[in-house]
C-alpha cells in the first residue's frame, strides 16, 4: 500500500485530535438516545457514545460539536465531512454497509420495529389489522420498506402515509392521519413518553424485523473505524469486568489481569488504537460503563423503562458480547 493511500485512510483520528473536539452527527431531539434543553446541553444513549469517544480521543467528554443532522442528510453528512461519526438510531443494513460509502462499527442497541396505537381504536395486536389500515411512517427508513414486506406476506392491503422528518411523522399521529403509527420500538417509547397521558396510547407486542443500530464512520478509514469499535467493546468490556463509573479508579490497581489491560495498566491496548494507555478508565469515569448509559437513558433509571432484552450481556442472556482485550 503506498504511503498517501495510508495516510489518507488513517486521517480522521488525527484530524480530531488537532481540531480539539469531535464532530458527532446526532438526532435533533430523540428522548433517550439524544436531545437538547435548547442551552447546549446534550443528554441521551446516543450523546454518552460521543461523550465516550471523545473522552477517549482527547481526554475530555465535553470536547463534542453536536450536529444534529435530519433524517434523509445523515449519510451525506458522512460522506463529506461534515461529521466524523454518525451516532443516529440509524439501522445497520447491508446497502448502507457497502454502498453508501460508510461502515458500521459494532451494535449499540438491538431494536426491532413495532407501532403504536391510540387505545381508543382498540386496536390489540397486529392480528388486528384489516385491510385499508393507514400507516405513519418515515420516508427514508427500513421500517418503510419492512411494511412492504410485513403487510404483503399477510396479505393485506394498507396505505403508507409517509414524511420526511420524525416531527412530522409524530404530528400525523397524533392528528389521527393514520391508524397507526410505526417505526423502531426504541423510537415509539420515546415518542410515548411525551404524551400528557401516556395509557392513551399502546405499543403493540409484536416485532416485525432486526433493527440492529449503531455508530456509522467512513469506509475509507480503518483505524478510526477500529478506534469507534473498540469504544464500544470497552465499554462492554467493563461492565463483564464490574467496572463502573464509581469503581473505576479503584479498579485501576486491580489485579485482575483482564482489568489491567482494559483500564491500561498493563499491556498495549490504547496505543494499539493510537490512543493513551488510560483511554478506557476516563471513558468509564465520564459515562459509565454499558449497562450505565443502558440503564440510565433507556432502562429502569429513565422515564422510558424500556426492559433491556437482547442488550443484556451474553453472559446474562441477551447479545451484547465484546471480544477479549489481547
Amino acid at each position: 500500500m503506498a504511503a498517501g493511500t495510508a495516510e489518507g485512510q488513517n486521517a480522521t483520528l488525527a484530524t480530531v485530535k488537532q481540531r480539539g473536539f469531535l464532530n458527532c452527527g446526532v438526532n435533533s431531539a430523540l428522548p433517550g438516545f439524544s436531545q437538547t434543553d435548547g442551552k447546549g446541553n446534550w443528554q441521551g444513549f446516543d450523546v454518552d457514545y460521543c461523550k465516550a469517544i471523545a473522552a477517549a480521543v482527547l481526554a475530555d467528554p465535553t470536547k463534542v460539536n453536536y450536529v444534529p443532522v435530519p433524517r434523509l442528510e445523515r449519510f451525506s453528512s458522512l460522506q463529506s465531512g461534515n461529521i466524523d461519526v454518525l451516532i443516529r438510531n440509524t439501522t445497520w443494513t447491508s446497502t448502507r454497509d457497502s454502498s453508501s460509502g460508510m461502515s458500521f462499527v459494532a451494535v449499540t442497541y438491538y431494536d426491532g420495529q413495532g407501532f403504536m396505537v391510540k387505545a381508543s381504536r382498540g386496536i390489540k395486536s397486529v392480528r388486528d389489522f384489516a385491510s385499508g389500515i393507514s400507516v405513519c411512517v418515515g420516508t427514508g427508513t427500513t421500517s418503510e420498506l419492512n411494511l412492504v414486506d410485513f403487510f404483503a406476506a399477510r396479505n393485506v392491503m394498507y396505505r403508507a402515509i409517509a414524511f420526511a422528518n420524525h416531527r412530522q411523522t409524530v404530528d400525523a399521529y397524533l392528528a389521527d392521519r393514520c391508524d397507526v403509527y410505526s417505526a423502531d420500538a426504541a423510537s415509539l417509547y420515546s415518542v410515548r413518553v411525551q404524551q400528557v397521558r401516556l395509557k392513551d396510547h399502546v405499543v403493540l407486542p409484536e416485532i416485525i424485523s432486526k433493527e440492529p443500530l449503531g455508530p456509522a464512520v467512513r469506509q475509507d478509514d480503518a483505524q478510526w473505524f477500529a478506534t469507534v469499535r473498540w469504544v464500544h467493546f470497552a465499554l462492554v468490556s467493563a461492565e463483564e469486568l464490574g467496572v463502573n463509573e464509581e469503581n473505576v479508579e479503584q479498579m485501576a490497581t486491580s489485579s485482575n489481569p483482564a482489568i489491567k489491560r482494559l483500564l491500561g495498566t498493563e499491556g498495549e491496548f490504547g496505543k494499539a488504537l493510537g490512543l493513551d494507555s488510560d483511554f478506557a478508565l476516563r471513558m468509564v469515569k465520564a459515562v459509565g460503563n454499558y449497562g450505565e448509559i443502558f440503564e440510565r437513558n433507556l432502562g429502569t433509571g429513565s422515564r422510558l423503562k424500556i426492559n433491556r432484552g437482547p442488550n443484556k450481556l451474553w453472559s446474562e442472556g441477551g447479545l451484547q458480547y465484546a471480544p477479549p482485550i489481547r
